[in-house]
């Protein structure tokens, strides 16, 4: 998982180079949504890992993982966050470096991923 927590990250960035920081100011809010590949046959296996880590990460709204209907190794990944830097200290949390380390070996690559600037639904802040 650090391997997809940090390309979130790194899409994240350049994403935010980009003008996705002002954005932010007006919801305050951060949101990432990314594809992650499962080696084969073990997507319940790490979808299992990246749950795992999720329990208790101060300023997440939202983490959805779930199944890519057209591929069975691939999930897609949908966070919502209080800001980006929630996001960045979150990957340093215990349970989050223990997920990581449990999914880094059934990870086998990433697909598209997007940084967006939630402004509400079900469940946020409006």
């Amino acid at each position: 998982m650090d391997i997809a927590r940090r390309g979130f990250v790194a899409g994240a960035a350049a994403m935010a180079a980009a003008g996705g920081a002002a954005a932010q100011e007006k919801t305050g809010m951060y949101g990432l949504i990314g594809k992650m590949l499962a080696k084969p046959g073990k997507r319940d296996e790490l979808i299992g890992a990246l749950l795992a880590g999720t329990g208790s990460m101060p300023g997440c709204l939202s983490y959805v993982v779930a199944h890519d209907p057209t591929n069975a190794d691939a999930i897609w990944i949908t966070e919502v966050w209080d800001s980006q830097a929630s996001h960045q200290a979150s990957l340093k949390l215990p349970a989050v470096q223990q997920a990581i380390a449990k999914a880094r070996p059934i990870i086998a690559g990433f697909g598209e991923r997007f940084e967006t600037e939630p402004v509400g639904g079900v469940g946020l802040p409006a």
